[in-house]
């Protein structure tokens, strides 16, 4: 069932399994605001890793059915590690009490969630464990980093170190406070110094960029956005901003052209961009799908307002489901 590697304490053991529902992350976050030293350690065999106390309120054994509250959820507000571990592996016995201890101390700076792969199959093949023991960082919903083996204390410290929030998230976080309290001219300040600092700083963007779409500034938060990795948050920001670039147009007056010119393409876009500008993405839609249907000029601007539409809307959204189906029947 497993082959041991000792000289780098990873056990190998495959898991049968489709890919990854939460591994490598991909749960997004407030697209706008109202959305936002060494010691000595056991090394000896334990009988039962699974029966072990774990004194610190830090440190707790997770299972599939608790992890999306105790793990996910719980990152958004404290990193949390997650140790892929089993009965019969002999790394994880020297790595297991060591993480615990680190734990302990670190004083909930961070938290450690035990999972045993034996009683959680499912859970590991979601993440891909394809060795053990393995720890998998997790922050804001989403992993951030791995490691796998019975690393030295050095090593796992420097591994937790890079986990942990530096000075620029903590201003991130007084930044979102202030928001929460109503005091935008404030957060916005903070945002804008964590940016000035380092400019890709990708919460600090995104929550930027958030603000300034709901004032209207698109074009400022198209530049903000353009500097962070292009990640789901970054692309449901950029859709946002596109479509709010027709928020201030006269709804009524829209109306009036496009009825009158039915056949006419760019009356029915200027409708459907203000219409999902303001929030009112069915009648965008259909206006944007009949544009799409009849394949003439305006049909590439229209399915791209449609994607941006369903970008915004996310994936679970009904809306999404259904018009994404038409469009794709209206392209081909």
């Amino acid at each position: 069932m497993a082959d041991e590697t000792p000289e780098h304490g990873v056990i190998n053991w495959t898991f049968c399994g489709e890919g990854s529902d939460y591994g490598g992350g991909d749960a997004t976050e407030g697209w706008f605001w109202s959305m936002f030293h060494t010691s000595e350690f056991t090394t000896g065999v334990r009988s039962n890793l699974s029966s072990m106390t774990n004194a610190s309120p830090h440190v707790k054994d997770v299972t599939s059915a608790e992890f999306p509250q105790d793990v996910l959820n719980r990152s958004r507000e404290v990193p949390v590690l997650v140790d892929f571990w089993a009965e019969w592996c002999e790394p994880c016995k020297t790595l297991s009490p060591l993480l615990e201890r680190l734990t302990d101390e670190g004083g909930g700076t961070f938290e450690l969630a035990k999972v045993d792969v034996d009683a959680n199959q499912e859970l590991s093949a979601q993440f891909m464990i394809q060795s053990i023991p393995t720890v998998v960082a997790i922050k804001d919903g989403k992993e951030v980093s791995r490691f796998s083996g019975a690393l030295s204390e050095t090593s796992i410290g420097e591994f937790i170190n890079d986990v942990l929030p530096t000075e620029l998230d903590l201003m991130v976080d007084e930044a979102r406070s202030a928001l929460i309290s109503g005091d935008t001219s404030g957060a916005e300040h903070i945002l804008r110094q964590v940016l000035g600092e380092r400019s890709d700083h990708q919460d600090a963007g995104t929550s930027l960029a958030a603000l300034l779409i709901d004032r209207g500034d698109v074009e400022e938060s198209m530049i903000v956005l353009g500097k962070l990795v292009p990640d789901s948050d970054v692309e449901r920001l950029q859709a946002a901003a596109r479509l709010r670039q027709s928020a201030g147009d006269d709804i009524s007056a829209l109306e009036i052209a496009a009825t009158g010119n039915p056949d006419d393409d760019e009356s029915q876009l200027h409708l459907a961009k203000a219409l999902a500008a303001r929030s009112e993405f069915e009648p965008a839609l259909d206006r944007l799908l009949v544009v799409v249907a009849r394949k003439t000029d305006g049909k590439d601007e229209a399915r791209q307002a449609m994607v941006d539409i369903f970008e915004v809307l996310g994936n679970e959204h009904p809306l999404t489901g259904t018009y994404r189906k038409q469009l794709a029947t209206a392209l081909y």
